[in-house]
């Protein structure tokens, strides 16, 4: 697990970082993700200053992983509940 000095470049800054050599790939994607939203909303919402582009695209991932969270708990509990009916299953087989 080597560690690898790059620069990523976010609204037009580069910001150096070292990374392990296998986060790499998934740091440059999230870096033109980033881009990309910040392109997205400066050409849906004439919006130049680089500070707002952040703060939304910032509030659009914020919002994106509280859904995923919700999303991710009501899949926990489904499951849970389904392994609950199965427990009940194996257990009155057992009797």
């Amino acid at each position: 697990m080597s560690e690898l000095s790059i620069k990523i470049r976010i609204a037009e800054r580069e910001y150096p970082m070292r990374v392990k050599e296998e986060e790499e790939e998934r740091i440059r994607a999230v870096g033109k993700v980033l881009n990309e939203r910040l392109r997205y909303f400066k050409e849906q919402f004439g919006i130049q200053e680089k500070q707002d582009l952040l703060a939304m695209v910032a509030f659009e991932t914020m919002v994106e992983k509280m859904k995923l969270e919700d999303e991710k708990a009501l899949d926990v509990t489904n499951l849970d509940q389904q392994l609950q009916v199965l427990d009940d299953l194996l257990s009155a087989v057992n009797k």
